[in-house]
């Protein structure tokens, strides 16, 4: 995670300054995904660095809503030769949700989502899903609302322990989900 030090508005964009153990190792022009946002790393100091988020990015996802203080997950690409782990996330953030229920299953946390139909963006069970950037199970898939699972390791490392009824969170669709929706509309379209 990331902790947010600054936000500087420019224009229309916002510049936020981040806190991090891993800043030392980033380096300038490098992609990061920030909430599930693909970020570039403008400058580095100490173990703070810097990134924009563009007007286009602030309206469709949560980045716009962020102060300081707030923690942002963050994860760096995947290079070429490592093993994928989880679904394929592309830091390509299709909407955001709102959080409606938290409830504490023993350990574990179940959250449920909320979001508006747009396009293609759908869930299925036992489907996968970005929330926030980190990759998920949906359980529970309805029309325009779903559920996840939370681990007691990923409640800990992620900024899912600060996300409560009311809070907007940032989705990406599973990639190949999209692609068959797409391609069913077209083929029932045609004919």
């Amino acid at each position: 995670m990331a902790t947010v030090v600054a936000v500087r508005e420019e224009g229309r964009n916002k510049t936020f300054t981040m806190r991090s153990e891993i800043a030392g190792e980033l380096r300038i022009d490098q992609s990061i995904a920030h909430n599930g946002v693909c970020l570039t790393v403008e400058s580095i100091e100490g173990d703070t660095y810097t990134v924009t988020a563009i007007y286009e990015t602030l309206i469709k996802s949560n980045l716009g809503l962020l102060r300081p203080g707030d923690r942002v997950n963050i994860e760096r690409s995947m290079r070429p030769d490592a093993l994928l782990d989880g679904h394929i996330v592309q830091g390509h953030v299709d909407q955001t949700a709102v959080c409606t229920a938290v409830e504490s299953a023993e350990g574990s946390h179940y959250y449920t989502f909320r979001y508006e139909q747009q396009g293609d963006n759908v869930t299925v069970e036992k489907g996968s899903v970005a929330v926030n950037g980190v990759s998920l199970t949906v359980v529970n898939s309805r029309n325009g609302s779903f559920q996840v699972a939370i681990i007691p390791y990923t409640h800990e490392h992620t900024n899912f322990k600060d996300i409560r009824p009311g809070s907007t969170v940032n989705i990406e669709f599973d990639i190949i989900g999209k692609y068959i929706a797409r391609l069913m509309k077209n083929y029932t379209e045609e004919r």
